[in-house]
């Protein structure tokens, strides 16, 4: 059924992806290794109904694949994983600071970050995060942000 479901998000029809989205939102986590799997999918309308889905989901074990997903060519794919990231609090925060602490990302992935950093702001971590956010911003952000966000893993972790 689960299979059945995410091969409907390809379709042309866009009443059928919306009612097979809903269905895999409301399946919660029984959908997600499927829906990462589709991650990979060469067309861009399968990539965002899955993380549309997987956003609205919101379960922490798809932390990595949303932040793998910052990365994507289209930026309404990258927005809604960013938005999912989002809502994983925490456990969307963790990963994605371990990202931006161990390679070159791209200005994309930057903007992603950036965006769900900024949204964090306010919460209990916001001190914390607000040394990555101002590195994101900079005109260094490329060997500012790692540091910082090794910085910020640390501070969260320990």
């Amino acid at each position: 059924m689960i299979t059945a479901l995410v091969t409907l998000l390809s379709s042309k029809n866009s009443v059928a992806r919306v009612r097979a989205r809903a269905e895999l939102v409301r399946l919660r986590s029984a959908a997600t290794p499927e829906l990462v799997k589709v991650l990979a999918d060469p067309r861009v309308q399968v990539r965002w109904e899955a993380t549309k889905a997987l956003a609205q989901i919101a379960d922490a074990q798809t932390a990595s694949a949303l932040v793998k997903t910052l990365r994507d060519e289209d930026f309404g794919v990258r927005w809604l994983a960013a938005e999912g990231l989002v809502r994983l609090g925490r456990d969307g925060l963790i990963p994605l600071l371990e990202a931006l602490s161990k390679r070159l990302v791209s200005e994309r992935f930057r903007a992603g970050a950036h965006h769900v950093i900024h949204a964090q702001l306010e919460g209990s971590d916001g001190e914390t995060l607000r040394p990555v956010l101002e590195a994101l911003s900079g005109c260094a952000a490329r060997e500012s942000a790692p540091l910082a966000a090794r910085r910020a893993l640390a501070a969260l972790e320990g």
